[in-house]
Formats: C-alpha cells, structure tokens, sequence
C-alpha cells in the first residue's frame, strides 16, 4: 500500500484499510470510512530513453543522477504529463535532460517495476547534437555496446532486451542491496 496517502482527498479523514468485494473477490484498499473515496495506487507510468547518438558513431549515452549515491549511469527517464504522448514525453524528456535532439524512436517495450510502483515504457532514441545536461544530472559517459552492462531491475532489463536486438549478450552487474 502506498505510504504518501494518509487521508482522504475528498473529506479529509484518515483513510483505512478495508475489504470489499471487487471483481469476483475480496480486494483490501485504502477507503475512506466516511465517504467511500478509495484511493487506488495504481502504478505511475515512467518513459525511459536507451539514447544511441547518431553523431557520435552510435554510442549509448547514460547518465548519473544528481540525487543518487555512488556511480551508477541509467537510462535518461522521466513521467509522462497529462496530454502527451509516451512518445512526445519521452523526446520532451531526452531534450530537457540532455539538450539532444531526438531524430526518431522505436518502442523497446513495456516493463514492470514494483517497488517503485510503476510501470516503464522504455524507447531506442537516435538523437544528435552537443550533450548539455540538466541540473538533475551530474554526469553522463558515452558507451559502446560491447562496454555496457546491464542491471536487474526496472530499465536494466530494457537496455538488456535492445542490446539482444543488436547482436549482444548482455552483461549483468549486481547491485548491492537496498537499505
């Protein structure tokens, strides 16, 4: 159950969990005792972009998050926003994150990531021009495909089924774990 809905968003009081029967079974959820509302957690939709520069002889562009510890480079990602596209908000977010201009874009596919209760729509993006990163970023390193590996979770397994589209066995390396 998601832990940042404490009340409710209609009235206010602290919300429960409760059963009731949904679908031909019982489903517990947080409710409402006074109005009914339930708050649903349904998993957030997250694009993700493996980014392979068209003008720097094809190579793979990830980057570090400023807010993360330690030097792990990811896929560029980010939430879709109400009236856009995946594909609109995946080439929105490659140009916000990296100055790039996105020259076109092929669904990778669609991936599960519960713990963070989301769901990833991970994108090939051929982009161009000069890398300028957003305060978000700290840095980024340009790989060829030989050189990258792969992670087991979320967009580590997209980056793992585009590299078998190319010819490459992916490479795992393992994550220390969470805390």
């Amino acid at each position: 159950m998601s832990a940042d809905v404490n009340f409710c968003l209609r009235c206010g009081t602290g919300l429960a969990l409760i059963a009731r029967e949904e679908d031909g079974g019982m489903k517990e959820r947080l409710r409402c005792p006074a109005c009914d509302w339930t708050h649903w957690n349904n998993p957030t939709p997250v694009l993700a972009a493996i980014i392979e520069c068209s003008d720097q002889g094809g190579k793979v562009l990830l980057a570090r998050n400023a807010a993360w510890p330690g030097r792990m480079f990811a896929l560029i990602t980010g939430f879709m926003e109400a009236g856009e596209t995946p594909q609109e908000g995946i080439a929105r977010e490659v140009t916000e994150e990296t100055a790039l201009e996105v020259e076109s874009l092929s669904l990778v596919g669609v991936y599960d990531f519960q713990r963070m209760n989301q769901v990833i729509i991970a994108y090939h993006a051929v982009a161009r021009g000069e890398v300028r990163l957003s305060p978000e970023l700290a840095e980024y390193k340009m790989y060829d495909l030989p050189e990258l590996r792969c992670w087991r979770a979320g967009t580590g397994y997209a980056l793992a089924d585009w590299l078998r589209t190319r010819g490459h066995e992916p490479q795992f390396i393992e994550l220390p774990p969470r805390k």
